[in-house]
């Protein structure tokens, strides 16, 4: 029995960790311990840690339709961009410009190493056209051994018509593809008083969805503090109704009424902030009612990286 036990507890994960149970947060459908919890794995819980925009780089890869920003690898400009055309992971166009699309099918454990391979793969190529990886990269460098280490400069998009803004001669072929991916854009706004906050119009409802950087186990002692106080709205009407864990960060997400908007959000939040700092930093045990309230955010907690 008390064998048993044991393995139990070793099975389980801490938090912001994988258990060797667990499905494999690659999406293959295999157990971790099988996958790359193997020996032989390559998953790396916190793929962008390091880069200066990590936080964003999180965002648009994981729930803002259209956005782009500018990187600079070497003396050379790269788009970086959410979704591509074709869901592209690369491609090379017409003008020489590269783009580097953050929302793809492949997914060989490591997005930093996968993102750099098809990057170095695009900046090489003699010719336009799509570039992406069949097989996992190999040893190489990573994103953050080829970017200049910056904050991403985000513009969020309402379609895609970024799409064709260099392409001269447009048909019906390309005019039907962008209706379409332009029909499955949720209204988006990036928020400028705090870093990789992103209002989302859902249609019934409205969310912010806030990518954090501080550890999980922390974040959730200070989360918890505030809600137990009833000090976690960031605006009439809100309510901190979950969070997603997504490459090692957490995204807190609040369900806003409709009408809200983006823009009287912005001092509520930098408020919440600097409440949400004053938690951080308290290392008073947790209340029983708080750790009750922590109990219930860790349930309302979906991985999905």
């Amino acid at each position: 029995m008390a064998k048993r036990s044991r393995t139990k507890a070793r099975d389980r994960a801490t938090d912001g960790e994988v258990g060797p149970r667990e499905p494999c947060p690659c999406g293959s459908g295999k157990r971790y311990k099988a996958c790359h919890g193997s020996a032989g794995g390559a998953f790396v819980s916190r793929p962008f840690r390091g880069l200066a925009g990590e936080r964003d780089l999180v965002a648009l890869r994981e729930f803002v339709p259209s956005a782009t920003a500018p990187l600079t690898v070497g003396e050379r400009t790269v788009l970086l961009g959410t979704l591509l055309p074709v869901a592209a992971p690369a491609m090379v166009r017409d003008s020489g410009e590269v783009w580097l699309g953050m929302q793809v099918r492949h997914a060989f454990g490591d997005p930093s190493r996968d993102l750099a391979a098809v990057l170095e793969k695009a900046l090489a190529a003699d010719e336009p056209g799509i570039v992406g990886l069949v097989d996992p990269p190999g040893p190489g460098p990573r994103l953050q051994d080829l970017l200049l280490d910056v904050p991403l400069e985000v513009t969020v998009h309402e379609g895609f018509e970024w799409w064709l803004g260099d392409v001269a001669d447009r048909d019906q072929e390309m005019a039907d593809a962008l209706g379409q991916a332009n029909d499955a854009v949720a209204r988006t706004v990036r928020l400028a008083s705090v870093e990789a906050a992103y209002w989302v119009d859902a249609g019934s409802k409205e969310h912010l969805r806030w990518v954090l950087p501080q550890e999980e186990t922390a974040l959730l002692d200070a989360l918890a503090r505030l809600q137990a106080v009833g000090d976690d709205s960031i605006g009439e009407g809100s309510k901190l109704v979950g969070m997603f864990r997504a490459h090692g960060l957490l995204t807190p997400v609040w369900d806003l009424p409709s009408g809200t908007g983006a823009a009287v959000l912005e001092e509520p939040l930098t408020a919440f902030e600097q409440r949400l700092e004053e938690a951080l930093a308290t290392d008073a045990m947790l209340t029983s009612q708080e750790r009750a309230v922590r109990t219930k955010l860790a349930n309302q907690q979906v991985t999905l990286r």
